[in-house]
């Protein structure tokens, strides 16, 4: 891996100085990493792909980092090893970076850990390099009922780098009308040969629900999406059948796709799979169980993939079109929220997927978890309705680049 040390160092000095005073943490990064040194006069020339460490190499560097704060990257990460007072340094750059509002982190003592940390913070880096540019589709309005799920657009462009473009659902309905039912009957017999199960709707609703996924896909590629999130129950309201099997589709094909219009759970679900590579579940905590810490969670769509087996239903609310029921493997996952309107607040757990369940009034994907964290979070100090679950234990990795970001968490 390549890295770029940023050095700052007094007037008194020397280039050759400064290697000889700090030969052996300088060998011991070199021995693991291929290292480049420069000065901190020449950080206008940094490439944007480079992943940077300030090396606070001396005393006396406090009001040189001070001049340079606005070109460094987040994390505020200070390499310190403790000679030429360079630890001392350190400290009080720190604090100077807490009282301006930021987080800042010394990279000090042991050297192994100091490399692991670098490491985590070159992924980190190019997670948050990878959500710069993601276009998040929002089509319809948010549903009326998510009254504390908005986002601040601009703020969430300037934070984490993502634009949200709305798009009218009539231009969704337009692309749905172009087509006919009959034209998706090969793939329909496909998912339904493919399911453990079809309880209720005819093969019918599944080519009409197979419309609704062709429309999503041609706004998809006209308009450059990375993800969107759908207003599905205005949907139902106009034309009848539902986005659910459509959205589940989406997910298999890579295209993050959410319900309801919800913009702070879409911008989770495109968050986590940028950082951990993994598709996630969008869902409505239904029941809490705080004196075994448990929860059940559920919704009617789900990515055919995250799934062992599936079964397709009807949406629960509605009884209308196709919901999916999928059955997830048990085992591992983490529960995951980015909220607020400046998406600056966070709830993560990791914890263990113990049971599907089926039960008659819930929506149709139904999974009961065990967290770490404690789930009465959920009935005094909620991120909204919708959470997002990860598979696999991500919370440490979502946590630090949350952090990094200046956001705080909710315990």
């Amino acid at each position: 891996m390549k890295i770029t040390l940023i050095t700052f160092t007094s007037s008194f000095m020397t280039p050759a100085a400064m290697r000889a005073t700090h030969q052996e943490i300088l060998s011991a990064l070199e021995h693991h990493f291929d290292v480049t040194l420069i000065d901190y006069h020449d950080i206008d020339h940094l490439q944007n792909d480079t992943v940077c460490v300030p090396f606070i190499a001396s005393g006396g560097t406090e009001r040189l980092y001070q001049q340079c704060f606005t070109k460094l990257p987040r994390p505020y990460l200070l390499l310190a090893d403790g000679q030429a007072n360079s630890l001392a340094a350190s400290l009080e750059i720190g604090a100077w970076i807490r009282q301006s509002g930021q987080r800042s982190e010394i990279l000090h003592g042991d050297i192994d850990t100091i490399i692991n940390r670098i490491e985590l913070y070159a992924h980190e880096t190019q997670a948050l390099r990878a959500m710069k540019g993601k276009r998040i589709g929002v089509i319809g309005t948010p549903s009326s009922w998510l009254i504390a799920s908005d986002v601040d657009y601009f703020i969430a462009k300037q934070r984490w780098g993502v634009t949200y473009v709305d798009i009218s659902l009539g231009h969704l309905i337009d692309y749905y009308n172009a087509t006919r039912a009959e034209h998706y009957a090969a793939e329909a017999k496909h998912i339904i040969q493919a399911a453990s199960a079809f309880r209720e709707g005819t093969t019918f609703d599944v080519q009409e629900a197979l419309r609704i996924y062709h429309a999503l896909t041609r706004i998809v590629e006209e308009e450059r999406l990375d993800a969107l999130t759908l207003s599905c129950f205005s949907l139902i309201e106009q034309i009848g059948t539902t986005g659910c099997l459509g959205l589940s589709l989406l997910n298999d094909k890579g295209i993050i796709a959410g319900c309801e219009g919800d913009l702070q759970a879409v911008f989770t679900m495109l968050l986590a799979k940028t950082l951990t590579g993994k598709d996630s579940f969008m869902a409505n905590p239904s029941v809490i169980d705080v004196k075994h810490n448990e929860l059940l969670i559920s919704h009617c769509t789900i990515g055919l993939n995250q799934t062992r087996r599936y079964l397709l239903r009807s949406h629960f609310e509605s009884g209308k079109g196709i919901g999916i029921q999928g059955i997830l493997p048990e085992g591992p996952i983490t529960l995951v929220k980015c909220g607020g309107q400046c998406l600056d607040t966070f709830f993560v757990s990791d914890g263990t997927l113990l049971e599907n369940t089926d039960h008659p009034n819930m929506c149709r994907t139904q999974l009961r978890l065990k967290l770490q964290q404690p789930v009465d979070y959920f009935l005094h100090r909620p991120i909204g309705n919708h959470h997002i679950l990860i598979e696999g234990h991500h919370a440490q990795q979502l946590q630090t680049i949350f952090q990094m970001m200046g956001c705080n968490k909710i315990h």
